[in-house]
């Protein structure tokens, strides 16, 4: 129930524009780390842009700016959106040093554009900190930092123009807009990592990428992502919704995935498999799933109710859930199509009704 009714809010994020759901730090760093391990190179050189992302209130620019030169980036761009509800106030990345000036031109309503050149110890205690880019800032060494002319949405043409100038995308973009957000980085043929709802691979915009080998899922999906950080006009639903050590209001849900077009070594794992005759011994799931194996009424394939039943002895078409595609190694199968009139594969009659049925009973959604 927990789960259910932190699920609630993000289904709410979507249909009221309410997109107030703030990464954790170490949710960030576990998934970055997993593509540092495949290639230790993947952000060398490169230019990361997290273009939904306040520089004041998000991990995501805490996480690149913290580890600037371990990644070896070149450059860092992060820009944020006017009416945040809670502009200014989450991460004080000026903490309460009252040494620090503080810009006067600053009011919370602004949409800030910080971009990162350099980085390195400035006050000179041996360590390398926020309160180091907090100084470069106002130094103004290096380092720009300054309000956006617009509200810094990010269909706006200045963020298109940063976007232009950057490499590789990372950000939990709005939920309500998560199409538009996608279609922008495929128009500019961007490097991404984001984070978005499991239901966005049934998306007309993101399935077709999948198939087509474009766009995949992250290391993880589900309670890989931890919790996200709430405004506290956000009610606390559940067992797994808490308020940290340093006060952040999280709420946990299971329906959340990393997207990205950056290789990973997870995407490349095979799938371990049994056979046919195997399942249906040793494997209660599905000795207790009467559909299991049968072919659909309106198409030459079978139906595969768990990922986990996949039969390694079978070659033709099969149907399997849409939460696959966390399992999905492009060396080992091939996605061709799924249960939307979209997804019909190629060559097939336009005629055949896309949606799975067995015994004249609709199945859920498949690829």
């Amino acid at each position: 129930m927990a789960r259910k009714a932190t699920n609630k809010l993000l289904h709410r994020a979507k249909k009221s524009k309410n997109d107030e759901f703030y990464t954790q730090f170490s949710d960030i760093q576990k998934e970055i780390e997993a593509y540092l391990e495949y290639d230790p190179n993947t952000f060398r050189g490169k230019v990361v842009y997290c273009n939904c992302d306040d520089p004041y209130e998000s991990n995501f620019f805490r996480y690149f700016v913290l580890n600037f030169n371990k990644l070896g980036l070149k450059q860092l761009i992060t820009t944020s959106y006017k009416p945040s509800p809670v502009a200014n106030t989450q991460l004080a990345l000026f903490g309460n040093d009252k040494t620090l000036a503080r810009s006067k031109g600053r009011p919370k309503i602004t949409a800030n554009k910080f971009v990162i050149n350099e980085v390195g110890d400035v006050d000179g205690d041996g360590d390398f900190d926020l309160k180091d880019i907090a100084l470069q800032l106002n130094q103004n060494k290096h380092n720009e930092w300054e309000p956006l002319e617009g509200d810094g949405d990010f269909r706006s043409d200045e963020c298109i123009n940063l976007l232009k100038k950057s490499d590789i995308v990372v950000t939990n973009p709005p939920f309500s807009l998560f199409t538009d957000y996608v279609k922008q980085l495929f128009d500019y043929n961007k490097k991404f990592l984001i984070i978005g709802n499991i239901n966005c691979i049934t998306y007309k915009e993101v399935f077709l990428k999948i198939k087509k080998n474009k766009a995949w899922l992250g290391n993880g999906m589900g309670r890989w992502i931890s919790g996200f950080i709430v405004p506290k006009t956000y009610d606390l639903f559940g067992t797994e919704a808490r308020i940290d050590e340093y006060g952040n209001r999280i709420v946990s849900t299971n329906n959340c995935l990393w997207l990205t077009n950056l290789d990973h070594g997870r995407r490349h794992q095979p799938l371990t498999l049994m056979t046919m005759d195997d399942n249906k011994r040793f494997n209660e799931k599905i000795s207790k799933n009467e559909n299991s194996y049968k072919k659909y009424d309106n198409y030459d394939a079978i139906e595969v109710p768990y990922t986990d039943s996949i039969p390694s002895d079978y070659n033709g078409l099969m149907g399997v859930p849409v939460t696959f595609l966390d399992k999905y190694n492009p060396e080992q199968f091939e996605i061709v199509g799924c249960s939307y009139d979209y997804g019909r594969p190629d060559n097939w009659n336009k005629n055949i009704n896309m949606s799975g049925t067995i015994n004249s009973v609709s199945i859920y959604k498949r690829i």
